[in-house]
């Protein structure tokens, strides 16, 4: 391939993508962008120095940070002043007309994200900073390029400032949702903090699967010469982005209500999250004359939708059981209609929501549909109380296996391996990469072999034979062939990698490698203080490793009968500068700061991801932000990458 080959199919992906995700009107199949994009990347990997920056293999994510730097916004990003009523409305327009005179407006849904400010120069995306608190927020570019509905780059040429939401749609959130509650996480309260928490992610390829969309309102910095803001957005949306589904030009308050009462019609229709209405004068040279207080502009205002909440009745407490064991509190209520939509079911989270809550089995309760989407007990009426209603009380046994649970006040947890609940995501998570990296086995797979009940848990992986998989569908000699060899394969692997796949609530990685490293296999029968001896476990993780051992003793002894895992072997470091030093590492080095951290681990150096009075050492490279500055103010020595280097050499 040419490079001009290159640069012609790169434009091709992209209007591809456009058609698909910004017009939704595909004009090429799956296979083919497939096809097309990874000829692409081909080409990349090969040539990397002739990568383009808007590429569209860039949107995979897979950069990983420590912690976000701050970014400043060449102009500040606003709040707005919320109103409520028809008056409150006219008071806004009242004191507009007083100002400047009269005005047209330009209306548009408020969509319910992340605020999000996108900075173009030389028609590139180069930086995408968060409001933060106005004047400055997180750079989290890397994140936002993940996200398809935003272009890495555009034909205007000036620098602009593209200030835009960052949403997910109701029927991604509720997907997020099931998935975090089958993985024994928190689901989110809302489609906003679903889109803000994913923004947050430090590694960019969680980002990338969480399906953000992207949807511009207005603009910061720029050199548009339009008069009216309604047209310098038409032009924005010629760049590639997305328009509002609706969007209308007022010019009474009569247009306004009227264009309201549109948008609260179409508000199960909107696939996206709205709490209300922006009402921005249009003319931007009267915007300019209105200008600000310190809070807000004086130009625009959110017209807010009225809230969408029904009274109804707790008639019981179901609980849910996670991947990781973890039990959500589910509560069953008197079956009420809220625009449309018929519900029976609320989540509560846990039981420290109960506890705060007050809530009793028989309770009135105020039920809104947190978003349009999520039921949510808001309050519990208690003056209606008559006498009949139930404590509720914490759970002590798992509801599906009967196993003790584990309390750790906010998470109540079951910790049992074979809970008939946990068994499918606790194979998923034992079999992906990162635990035993079974090539083959995905969520899929899992599913078919429990369903067929080909396995019960994963001591099962390792009594499959090939007349086990035969017959099953997908299932050829060469792909049997291929699971049989890759479960086999993990036999005698790290004894600390066999811990991280257990999924063991609070053990990660690290843990893990601590752990095996002082016990070996003994671990499975030590106890608290021997634990907490060690640098780095503390009691909240101790508990968790030690309640998981106890219930899956027999279990755990199994698998190691079973795999035989290699027990490392502690490596005694030589005299160094680092040996039992606390070291912390900060912005971009020349190599990867794992490669780094693992040096200076082999060196005897225990690496932190905070700076605090105990630190030894920081070691920066370009970009160094918050943990250089604390650093200094410490007193805590800060070295170069090339000076570290000295050091070691």
């Amino acid at each position: 391939m040419t490079n001009q080959t290159y640069q012609n199919h790169i434009i091709t992906l992209q209007k591809w993508a456009k058609a698909y995700y910004v017009d939704d009107n595909p004009i090429a199949t799956d296979e083919e962008y497939d096809k097309l994009y990874h000829q692409v990347l081909d080409y990349e990997i090969k040539n990397p120095d002739k990568a383009l920056a808007d590429s569209p293999t860039k949107r995979v994510g897979g950069v990983v940070r420590n912690e976000f730097s701050k970014a400043t916004h060449i102009k500040r990003m606003w709040s707005m002043e919320d109103v409520f009523t028809t008056p409150e409305v006219q008071e806004w327009i009242d004191r507009t007309v007083k100002n400047v005179g009269e005005s047209r407006y330009f209306c548009e849904p408020k969509f319910d994200g992340a605020s999000m400010n996108l900075l173009y120069e030389n028609g590139l995306l180069i930086r995408a900073i968060t409001r933060g608190d106005g004047v400055m927020g997180e750079e989290v570019t890397d994140n936002v390029r993940t996200i398809r509905s935003v272009p890495l780059s555009i034909e205007y040429q000036g620098l602009i400032e593209i200030r835009g939401e960052v949403v997910i749609r109701k029927d991604d959130f509720e997907a997020i949702n099931k998935e975090r509650l089958r993985d024994g996480e928190n689901p989110f309260a809302n489609p906003r903090n679903a889109a803000a928490g994913s923004l947050r992610q430090l590694d960019s390829s969680v980002t990338a699967k969480r399906r953000l969309v992207f949807y511009p309102w207005g603009l910061g910095e720029n050199s548009l010469e339009q008069s009216d803001l309604s047209v310098k957005m038409d032009f924005i949306y010629t760049q590639g982005f997305l328009n509002p589904p609706y969007i209308k030009k007022c010019e009474s308050i009569k247009d306004i209500e009227e264009f309201y009462h549109f948008l609260i019609s179409k508000r199960d229709e909107i696939p996206m999250m709205m709490d209300g209405m922006v009402i921005k004068v249009n003319d931007v040279s009267l915007q300019e004359a209105l200008g600000y207080t310190v809070k807000v502009p004086k130009w625009m205002c959110a017209y807010k939708f009225p809230a969408v909440e029904k009274v109804t009745k707790v008639n019981a407490i179901t609980l849910q059981v996670g991947r990781t064991g973890v039990i959500t509190p589910v509560a069953e209520v008197e079956p009420v209609e809220i625009e449309g939509a018929v519900i029976a079911r609320a989540t509560l989270h846990n039981f420290d929501e109960i506890e705060r809550k007050g809530l009793m089995v028989g309770d009135a309760v105020i039920l809104i549909r947190s978003g349009d989407v999520i039921p949510k007990i808001t309050k519990v009426l208690e003056d209606r109380r008559d006498g009949s209603e139930v404590a509720i009380t914490r759970p002590i046994q798992c509801p599906t296996c009967d196993s003790q649970l584990l309390d750790e006040g906010t998470l109540i947890k079951c910790q049992n391996l074979d809970c008939p609940d946990r068994v499918v995501n606790s194979i998923i998570h034992f079999a992906k990469k990162g635990c035993m990296n079974i090539d083959g086995l995905g969520s899929k797979i899992v599913e078919l072999l429990v369903t067929e009940k080909k396995i019960n848990d994963i001591l099962d992986l390792y009594s499959l034979e090939f007349s086990d998989l035969e017959g099953l569908e997908g299932f050829k000699e060469k792909r049997i062939n291929k699971l049989l060899n890759a479960i086999a394969l993990t036999k005698g692997t790290l004894l600390s990698k066999l811990i991280t796949a257990m999924g063991i609530e609070h053990i990660g990685e690290v843990a893990a490698k601590q752990i095996a490293l002082q016990f070996g296999l003994e671990l499975i029968d030590v106890d608290f203080d021997k634990l907490v001896a060690i640098d780095g476990i503390g009691e909240e993780m101790a508990k968790s490793f030690l309640e998981f051992m106890r219930v899956n003793h027999d279990f755990v002894s199994k698998l190691f009968d079973k795999i035989e895992p290699t027990v490392e072997e502690k490596i005694k470091a030589v005299e160094n500068p680092f040996k039992d030093k606390t070291v912390v590492l900060t912005g971009t080095m020349s190599m990867s700061r794992g490669i780094i951290k693992g040096q200076l681990e082999e060196l005897g150096a225990k690496v932190s991801g905070s700076v605090s009075k105990n630190t030894d050492f920081l070691i920066y490279g370009e970009e160094a932000g918050s943990k250089l500055t604390k650093a200094q103010s410490l007193g805590v020595e800060s070295l170069t990458e090339e000076e570290m280097k000295g050091m070691i050499e």
